[in-house]
């Protein structure tokens, strides 16, 4: 029989991840219809391996199977294999992960599907070893298993009929809109949106599952980060005050800083905790993560004071600016979990016998002995006390993931010297670690620029600036312009933002998260410089995200492009059984929440109210799914109250916003606030309305101008606003009065 493929085409793929197997013996094909085509012409399933460069059991599989010239073989000859980067093709993840969810109750990367050639899932899982182990099938086995089933006439039917159910039950998940019922025969919602309780609702299951012990949520097993739970307990605190709510989110950003999750020594997150006590991670660090979270310690800092949260922020912000931005402006994706032990690891008696294999952490733990090399004593045994490091260690080979194991207080106490004294040398402690550190063999790093991630890192920037007394805004503005002009193509008939670029090569199109977040971003680089240009770039993606994604019968915005419509954007998209939707907050929040608030947000540079009537309306098409849920919903819910609520909104009329008043923006707690600044004249503000071609004031600038020549805010709430006030104190207080007579 003759192999369905020739050989592994994967070296004409610029994505690092595919690269990595691109000299597998595995006849490796990216996705696209030709591949499927191979398949169809050979009367052959499909195998389908999803991953990213970053995945540690991606790895492993790789090693042990996709490495192997007796596994390539099988595969080879029985499948058309495919192999997937999840960063570059979300919507093929989003498919199959659905489906692995729904049949095994869990998911998880590498994911591993066998298709017919239509596209159509029959068998589903994630890692599998090469040989059976624990309940885990052997992946060749099960792959030869697989193949003689095909070839049998029964149990083919048997597999295609399986196929056609997992894809309609992949289909009602992510396609699921309320039936016609929902709306009203001439059109009109009959439905109301989800209603303005459930920012409360929220928060108390997330206090019902917060770990009171270790922080987080959950009490068993992996934590991983979410910062959308912890937005959700600021934002309720804020609201009702309730000391509980404070805790957690608290006592979450407590955990994760305090532990191995965060980099001790070089600042930034890894992926998650593979324990409840967040000390040894997944060390793979992404992007999106060191962008989330300073924006969720950034509010910590303002609403609880605490300036640990802002040096956390500031040190994962720095991290990003460090390791993973490109000279350009915009910033990478991940850094690899694995890398190439320093010298002294080698060929020891730890096994560590082959200097060439990379080994997961290896770049961030520690021995004693390696504390020792670098710092002399006391500092040593200081350094060594405060991070944990002993003898044994607290992960493999006797190493130790750093943690925070005794505070200043304790470790000054012992020593009989003040915590200035303490905080001092640590500091000085931690700069030769790092140092040293960076001797080392560095974990390889996937370049990719995407669009969407670069969004979250722009509105994280942007948003620091402030708070941190940095030039942050003047990166994310930088990032911003690198993907106006690398990744987006204004002479099309709508503006079309592409997925990805690297060094040079462009893939496309994006999806609902890539101009969902980037229009955020934009929107949040506006608010941060008082530069009307990122405003209109916002504006202009909002439009595409509309006329690219939004079903007005449906009543919702898909994560993708309408396949079925004239002109499809990617002739080579291959067979998608589903066209999803983005509902729940995940690694990343929910495309559909960020698009719905941001429509929402930038409906006050509207005149014509449209923006804001399609995020009502997407709420309210699923207000009974983030009613049943809303703490999987937290984007949706945040964008159901900026509908509810109208948002606060402070408007700012001044030639240039003064420096004291952007501290205090920096400093206070204003969940989900607009700033707007506008020119102090109705003069400067024509010349701004012909830069962005509007032919009227919108809402949130018109008749908002500067009370004699000075500097003058507005502040806006439930569609209220206080009066002009030139005290940018004065005009918060307005806003505090009225939340406590609220």
């Amino acid at each position: 029989m003759s192999q369905p493929t020739e050989r592994n085409r994967l070296d004409g793929e610029a994505s690092p991840y595919l690269q990595q197997h691109a000299d597998n013996p595995v006849n490796w094909q990216p996705w696209g219809d030709e591949a499927f085509e191979r398949a169809r012409e050979h009367d052959v399933p499909v195998f389908v391996s999803i991953g990213y460069s970053s995945c540690h059991w991606c790895h492993v599989m790789a090693e042990e199977s996709f490495e192997d010239e007796s596994v390539a073989g099988v595969v080879n000859e029985s499948f058309v294999p495919i192999k997937v980067d999840r960063e570059e093709r979300p919507d093929v993840d989003s498919t199959f992960m659905t489906v692995c969810q729904l049949v095994t109750g869990g998911g998880g990367w590498p994911l591993s599907a066998w298709c017919t050639p239509e596209g159509k899932p029959f068998y589903v899982g994630t890692y599998f070893p090469p040989e059976p182990r624990q309940n885990h099938p052997g992946f060749r086995g099960l792959c030869e298993r697989i193949a003689d089933s095909w070839s049998d006439p029964e149990q083919r039917e048997e597999m295609k009929r399986r196929a056609d159910q997992w894809a309609e039950s992949a289909r009602d998940e992510l396609e699921s809109v309320p039936t016609p019922e929902a709306v009203g025969s001439d059109g009109e919602d009959t439905a109301s949106p989800p209603g303005d309780d459930l920012l409360d609702t929220a928060a108390a299951a997330a206090l019902r599952g917060y770990d009171e012990e270790h922080g987080g949520f959950g009490s068993g097993g992996a934590k991983f980060p979410m910062p959308g739970r912890i937005d959700l307990l600021m934002r309720a605190y804020a609201g009702r005050g309730r000391d509980a709510l404070l805790s957690a989110a608290t006592g979450t950003l407590d955990g994760m800083a305090n532990g191995g999750m965060y980099d001790q020594i070089g600042g930034g997150f890894h992926r998650y905790a593979v324990d409840r006590q967040w000390t040894v991670p997944h060390f793979e660090k992404m992007l999106y993560d060191n962008a989330e979270l300073p924006m969720a310690y950034l509010d910590g800092y303002r609403l609880a004071g605490d300036p640990a949260y802002a040096r956390v922020a500031s040190e994962s912000l720095a991290f990003l600016d460090r390791e993973l931005r490109h000279e350009g402006g915009a910033f990478f994706s991940t850094l690899d979990a694995r890398s190439r032990p320093p010298e002294g690891r080698r060929g020891d008696d730890t096994g560590d016998s082959d200097e060439d294999e990379d080994v997961e952490g290896a770049f961030y733990v520690w021995t004693p002995e390696e504390v020792d090399a670098v710092l002399d004593e006391p500092a040593a045994s200081l350094a060594k006390e405060r991070y944990g490091i002993r003898s044994g260690g607290n992960f493999e080979r006797g190493t130790t993931v750093p943690t925070i194991a005794a505070s200043v207080e304790e470790l000054a106490a012992d020593r009989d010297r003040s915590p200035d004294e303490v905080r001092e040398a640590l500091t000085a402690a931690r700069t030769a670690l790092f140092d040293a550190r960076e001797e080392r063999p560095r974990p390889a790093r996937d370049e990719k620029v995407l669009a969407a991630w670069n969004g979250r890192a722009i509105s994280a920037f942007a948003r620091a600036g402030d708070t941190l007394g940095e030039p942050y805004a003047e990166i994310a503005r930088e990032a911003l312009d690198f993907c106006r002009e690398r990744l987006y193509d204004a002479e099309s008939e709508t503006g079309a933002l592409a997925r990805r670029w690297l060094d040079g090569d462009v893939r496309g199109p994006g999806y609902l998260d890539d101009y969902a977040f980037v229009a955020r971003g934009a929107l949040d680089v506006y608010a941060a410089t008082g530069d009307p240009e990122p405003l209109g770039f916002a504006l202009e993606l909002a439009d595409a995200l509309v006329d690219e994604f939004y079903d007005a019968d449906d009543g919702t915005i898909y994560f993708t492009r309408d396949r079925d419509a004239d002109g499809t954007p990617d002739d080579d998209a291959g067979p998608l059984i589903a066209r999803p939707q983005e509902f729940t907050d995940r690694s990343t929040p929910s495309s559909l929440g960020v698009a719905a608030e941001t429509l929402a947000l930038l409906d006050g540079f509207r005149t014509d109210g449209e923006l804001r009537e399609i995020a009502e309306r997407v709420v309210t098409t699923h207000a009974d799914r983030i009613r049943g849920s809303p703490l999987e919903h937290a984007s949706l819910v945040r964008a159901a109250n900026v509908v509810e609520t109208g948002g606060i909104e402070v408007t700012i009329a001044a030639d240039e916003v003064p420096d004291d008043w952007r501290e205090t923006l920096g400093e206070r707690y204003l969940p989900g606030a607009l700033v707007a600044p506008r020119p102090a004249t109705e003069d400067g503000l024509d010349e701004w309305l012909d830069r962005l071609d509007m032919t009227a004031a919108p809402p949130i600038w018109a008749d908002r101008g500067a009370t004699d020549g000075e500097p003058t805010a507005y502040v806006c709430e439930g569609f209220t606003c206080s009066p002009p006030r030139t005290d940018l104190d004065a005009a918060l207080e307005w806003l505090e009065t009225r939340e406590g007579s609220a």
